[in-house]
């Protein structure tokens, strides 16, 4: 949790991102106004292609903002010299970075090059900052491994410590999740998470991942194709529409009762669900699955089911059924003649 009285951390005003070729220039967003708060994990979240890539390496000072300024710790960051910056902002990008024939801890160390250069030695604050930033990660037992041998998550946290271990203020990660299966996601947002909180990192994560970021994010930032950005707690985001409307689609709708997306194929037949707890959310999404409407009103229903406990009592007309399971409630609505 972030205290609000704290100075932020990162800061950015009348921000346009985009791309500029000679006197063309592409505006993927404009105006934007943002800060980071030490100790705050926000998340990214956003369409393909509306510039949530853009915003993070512009912040990371890696591209030129087309207008405004941003600054880190009080200071403007184009004024900033580069062995600084990366004292000040640390950056993991989804692109897999070089490793050649390198270990885990050489790979790590390359994080203390702002304080040693590339042929510095280390000293005893570098070697404990290296090490810290394996256990942070959960990856001491990696440090002897060579980074090609690893799998995309043991990889994954490798270049994490590797940005740890530059102690620095502000953390900018594009899609770090993006190859991961869904148990090492939702330990990499766990760390990262937790690594704000306790260390007072300043952090943003760009994600495709919306449940994960509803469930762990402090804040969430919200892009729009329009290049609106939307800021807020995500609670209150999954609750105002704004999902709805920047992830409008002919096949989507945004559920605020399940926080979640479903598909919305317009269906011919109709049923209703009596019933609470996890057999009816689940009996209500396979039913949706299969092309169902869910209605209240028992005379619009093709059929109805009462679950209690664990049975599921289906009735269609003067026909009756009792299952014990949904997969064969799912078999007998598979069997069925729909008209």
């Amino acid at each position: 949790m972030t205290s609000t009285a704290q100075n932020p951390a990162l800061t950015a005003g009348a921000l346009s991102i985009g791309y500029e070729q000679g006197a063309d220039k592409r505006c993927l967003a404009e105006d934007l106004s943002v800060s980071l708060m030490p100790g705050e994990f926000v998340c990214l979240l956003g369409p393909n292609g509306v510039g949530k890539s853009t915003l993070i390496r512009t912040l990371a000072g890696m591209q030129s903002p087309l207008a405004g300024q941003i600054q880190i710790a009080g200071k403007n960051f184009g004024s900033i010299p580069p062995r600084e910056r990366a004292r000040l902002v640390s950056v993991v990008l989804t692109e897999a970075a070089p490793i050649g024939l390198m270990d885990a801890y050489a790979m790590v160390s390359l994080g203390r090059h702002p304080y040693s250069g590339w042929f510095g030695s280390l000293d005893a604050h570098d070697r404990g900052r290296i090490e810290w930033a394996f256990e942070a990660v959960g990856a001491k037992h990696l440090a002897q491994r060579q980074v090609a041998e690893l799998s995309d998550g043991e990889r994954q946290k490798i270049t994490i410590a590797r940005a740890l271990a530059q102690e620095t203020q502000v953390m900018l990660l594009d899609e770090p999740t993006a190859f991961l299966d869904l148990p090492r996601r939702v330990e990499l947002m766990r760390i990262l998470r937790n690594l704000a909180h306790r260390e007072k990192l300043a952090l943003l994560l760009s994600t495709h991942d919306l449940d994960l970021a509803l469930r762990f994010a402090d804040r969430l930032w919200v892009l729009s194709g329009e290049g609106e950005l939307i800021q807020g707690y995500p609670e209150a985001i999954a609750m105002s529409g704004d999902f709805a409307r920047v992830f409008e689609s002919n096949n989507l709708d945004w559920d605020p009762q399940t926080g979640s997306f479903r598909t919305h194929p317009t269906p011919c037949l109709h049923a209703k669900i009596e019933g609470e707890g996890v057999a009816a959310l689940w009996t209500r999404r396979a039913l949706e699955r299969l092309g169902f409407g869910i209605c209240e009103d028992a005379s619009d229903a093709a059929f109805s089911i009462h679950i209690k406990g664990s049975a599921w009592q289906v009735t269609r007309g003067d026909q009756q059924a009792e299952f014990d399971s949904i997969d064969a409630v799912i078999d007998w609505v598979l069997n069925q003649k729909w008209a």
